[in-house]
């Protein structure tokens, strides 16, 4: 694999403030359904968030509570587990510029709208 990205794995709290607003932007219903298992250098089970940047690939250590606690209690979305507006369009604004940031979202929002469970 000759374009391989480096792999970064981290907790959400330790990203840089505007790799935490890209992955809100990116995934502004939350982060729970989007979650993977892999397996860690230990032989453990881990439970991450894929995001990936034009320079790193990154799996945002996080169990499901752990997602929906961020969610809950970041002041960027509201009682529903949404982005509010203003935050959003404060991201998009901010990130325009990213290639990566505008892909994600259109594959985000294509189609897969059924998560009313």
């Amino acid at each position: 694999m000759a374009d391989s990205k480096p792999r970064v794995i981290k907790d959400f709290e330790k990203l840089e403030n505007r790799i935490q607003e890209q992955i809100k932007l990116v995934h502004p219903e939350g982060f729970s359904q989007h979650l993977i298992t892999f397996t860690n250098k230990d032989g453990m089970l881990v439970s991450a968030l894929p995001f990936e940047t034009d320079e790193k690939y990154y799996l945002v250590r996080m169990t499901v509570q752990q997602a929906e606690d961020i969610i809950s209690d970041d002041d960027d979305y509201d009682d529903d587990g949404s982005l509010k507006d203003e935050s959003r369009i404060d991201f998009e604004d901010k990130y325009a510029e990213l290639d990566y940031i505008a892909e994600n979202i259109e594959n985000s929002s294509n189609g897969d709208d059924d998560d009313d469970d």
